[in-house]
């Protein structure tokens, strides 16, 4: 199970916080520097329905800096991908992928977490 945040996220602090206090085991990595790959962006997406939304930080200042916006429905799914490895921050933190059992989740609410996580 893959988790990229960002240490400065204080949402993301929470979820790390709540993983350990479950004793969750992720490969933590930081979305800046190494985001999610191309293919775990398509997994994730697929996992989440299509909703491109789900994947961006939509209330980035990248995000809207680039008038992404506007442009979302028109990008192919690898134009996306690609912005998103060229900048990590316009990806939606925290970001979990467990391609095991076909878990993604994208923001961190406890709630939807524990039902998707805690078995």
């Amino acid at each position: 199970m893959i988790y990229c945040g960002y240490r400065k996220c204080s949402t993301c602090r929470e979820a790390m916080k709540w993983l350990e206090q479950r004793g969750i085991p992720v490969e933590v990595r930081e979305i800046r520097e190494t985001p999610p790959s191309p293919r775990e962006l398509a997994v994730a997406l697929r996992l989440l329905g299509g909703d491109r939304k789900k994947l961006l930080n939509t209330a980035g200042a990248e995000y809207r800096g680039m008038g992404l916006k506007d442009q979302i429905g028109t990008l192919s799914d690898e134009a996306l991908f690609a912005l998103i490895q060229e900048n990590g921050n316009l990806c939606k933190r925290p970001f979990l992928l467990d391609e095991t059992h076909g878990i993604a989740l994208t923001g961190f609410h406890a709630g939807q977490w524990q039902q998707a996580l805690v078995r």
